[in-house]
């Protein structure tokens, strides 16, 4: 899967990929991952998208299927980690990036760590489970063996928004 509309960097030095020699930032990799979180809409799901990048290319891009499959671990980042681990033919998933509408949960933090994943992108905070910033740290957490880079609040409203609408039609 090819991206395009390149943009400049989130922040200076950091969060740009490539795409041949286009780069890529993490703002524009966000869109592609809100566009992933507006699937779950079509089975009444969390709207919580998640993609892997490698070298400006997309190993694999999901959505919440919680609802779906009636499964309780298919979040976005589970599902997107098993996609791009068969993808490139390793659980190892070091020198990848996910970017995700919404800060990890515990879970979720914790397959980031064992899948080795270099670094997290996250769009929105969640104050009340977010594991990777939020409540917890589990990506920065030097008792375990692995850590990666984390860049918080990515087109964070953007994110809240179509998190905050889900939640108001429901009610």
């Amino acid at each position: 899967m090819g991206l395009s509309v390149p943009e400049g960097g989130h922040r200076a030095g950091a969060g740009r990929h490539g795409v041949g020699s286009v780069p890529v930032d993490d703002a524009t990799l966000m869109a592609m991952a809100i566009e992933e979180a507006r699937r779950a809409l079509g089975h009444h799901d969390v709207p919580v998208g998640a993609l892997v990048v490698r070298d400006g290319e997309v190993l694999a891009s999901r959505h919440n299927e919680r609802e779906l499959t009636g499964d309780p671990t298919a979040h976005a980042e589970v599902l997107v980690i098993r996609d791009a681990a068969a993808a490139v033919g390793s659980w190892r998933l070091d020198g990848c990036t996910m970017v995700v509408t919404l800060e990890p949960c515990v879970m979720c933090g914790g397959a980031l760590v064992n899948a080795r994943m270099g670094r997290l992108v996250y769009g929105a905070p969640d104050l009340g489970a977010g594991a990777c910033l939020s409540l917890y740290n589990v990506c920065d957490d030097p008792r375990l063996n692995h850590r990666l880079d984390v860049v918080a609040g990515v087109e964070a409203v953007a994110c809240a928004t179509l998190l905050t609408d889900f939640f108001q039609a429901r009610r």
